[in-house]
């Protein structure tokens, strides 16, 4: 059986054989306009221009994997569907009758024999690599040159749609804005979320108010985080013990005085985690950000250059006690720097460049959007197995630019199974 998107595709693309185009009844279907693809609610195709037999209609298509799909999905009493000209299936099941009883014409959309065994076998691909891994040398280079330049493009785009809208959510506040992304982009992937959430229970105007206090930004942090639920330990002089109680004490006031309510506290994972990444250690990072004033939160479209942003984080040093912690009680081997140069770029990334560009998008500064665009083509790419497994079949990653063109290339079409929607996989199902 075809699948719903493999039939979208092929009536978008009029991929078909048009000597097999009659429908169910027998007569010949000519397409004249496949129709605009509709990605939200309603029929799958809007304002089709279709001649069935010596008829020209105008009107909406809805495209099935069986034709029973229609009353399975809900569409025999859905007002939005009371335009469709033609029910496209794959199996013709049943047929569908119109409000006025009159029956919906039906076409059996035939599939190529060879884009069906192609797109089946991309389809049940499992493992690590790309369900085109063995077709991928076989992209002209060209064609390999403009998707991955698309591909960098759309990722880019889709981090400025969640600038615009923390924008619009912290009333057009680009501090706060600035301090969520950073905060999640220090949980990098795997504490992301609970590293939002910490981010939005606290008011970012409290925490700045104690930004010359060390001990006062940490203890608003990890107790807003859930580290400090819990009872004052005993007092035995020790160093450990002295600096828990402190900041339990010092969360206690700042809860009290400003009446915060953390209704729930982020769920945490540290399972398979080196010490260094540990969320405690990096929420350390982040008082420690907000103790150098956070300036890149106000000033960071006045960061010109890729040398001045990333000095901003080099410069970033943790309080004594997490310099050899991961956890309370937890020693680790000291380390005096906070971020590596990878981890710095990594930050930029879901940072300063998104909101470089959100703003130059806002303002319509050209000057902006370019430069968020230069520092991604002028920092390295990223090393991870996503990188890997394109650059071990011959797609070149010169830059970061590129690296997350390679991300976003398997987040958004590979893992998915979006093969007919990538240009990799049209190019190889329709050759």
């Amino acid at each position: 059986m075809a699948s719903e998107m493999m039939l979208q595709y092929l009536w978008e693309y009029r991929l078909l054989d048009y000597s097999r185009c009659i429908d169910v009844d027998g007569q010949k279907i000519s397409i004249i306009d496949p129709g605009t693809r509709n990605r939200d609610a309603g029929p799958d195709f809007f304002n089709a221009k279709i001649r069935i037999g010596d008829r020209l209609w105008a009107g909406n298509v809805e495209i099935h994997d069986r034709a029973s799909d229609w009353h399975r999905h809900g569409h025999d009493i859905d007002p939005a569907y009371h335009t469709v000209i033609l029910h496209v299936v794959a199996d013709s099941d049943c047929r569908i009758p119109r409000p006025d009883g009159t029956i919906l014409p039906q076409f059996i959309l035939p599939v190529p024999p060879a884009f069906h065994d192609r797109y089946a076998a991309m389809n049940a691909h499992a493992g690590p690599t790309p369900a085109c891994a063995a077709h991928l040398p076989s992209v002209p280079p060209i064609l390999a040159t403009e998707w991955i330049s698309a591909l960098g493009y759309e990722r880019l785009f889709s981090r400025v749609d969640r600038v615009l809208q923390l924008q619009g959510a912290n009333d057009d506040d680009w501090t706060s804005t600035a301090f969520i992304l950073l905060a999640r982009a220090l949980g990098f992937g795997t504490n992301a979320e609970p590293f939002e959430q910490l981010a939005r229970s606290l008011p970012l105007k409290i925490l700045l108010k104690h930004r010359n206090d060390p001990a006062m930004l940490e203890a608003a942090l990890f107790g807003a985080a859930g580290f400090l639920d819990r009872e004052l330990p005993e007092a035995d002089g020790s160093a450990e013990s002295d600096y828990l109680t402190r900041l339990i004490q010092n969360y206690r006031f700042i809860k009290a005085k400003f009446s915060l309510d953390i209704a729930t506290y982020p769920a945490w994972r540290t399972a398979r985690m080196r010490p260094p990444n540990f969320p405690q250690r990096r929420i350390a990072a982040l008082a420690a950000i907000l103790g150098a004033g956070f300036d890149f939160g106000r000033d960071f479209h006045q960061l010109t250059t890729l040398a001045a942003a990333r000095s901003f984080f080099t410069d970033i040093r943790l309080s004594p006690y997490w310099i050899d912690h991961y956890d309370f009680g937890c020693r680790t081997a000291a380390r005096r720097v906070t971020f590596t140069p990878a981890t710095i770029d990594t930050i930029l990334i879901n940072t300063l460049i998104p909101l470089t560009y959100a703003r130059g998008a806002r303002r319509a500064d050209t000057s902006l959007i370019d430069r968020a665009v230069d520092f991604l083509t002028a920092m390295p790419p990223e090393s991870n197995s996503v990188v890997t497994s394109f650059t071990r079949l011959g797609i070149s990653c010169p830059d970061a630019f590129t690296s997350q063109a390679l991300i976003h290339l398997r987040r958004a079409y590979c893992e998915p199974r979006k093969c007919i929607y990538c240009r990799f996989g049209r190019h190889i199902l329709t050759s």
